[in-house]
């Protein structure tokens, strides 16, 4: 069950995509999960992301140096049910 979607990454244009794409899919697919953004680079880099955007489910890095489409969000997402 999803209970924490975070979206790590500066607040770039790349980041604010992803952020957009994953509340579609999370809207779409009929979930309740709480959206974060994470902008401290240090807690993102002790997450082990070396590229953002990067999304995480529940604590778990699923995503990451890329913006994903609408689809693979929704894939990401349907695994965490």
């Amino acid at each position: 069950m999803i209970r924490k979607i975070e979206i790590l990454g500066s607040g770039c244009p790349r980041c604010k995509q992803t952020e957009k794409i994953i509340k579609i899919a999370v809207k779409e697919l009929k979930l309740e999960a709480d959206i974060v953004k994470v902008q401290d680079i240090n807690e993102i880099v002790a997450r082990g992301v070396i590229s953002t955007p990067a999304v995480a489910i529940n604590g778990k890095v699923v995503l990451s140096g890329k913006i994903p489409s609408l689809d693979e969000a929704k894939k990401l997402l349907e695994n965490y049910k």
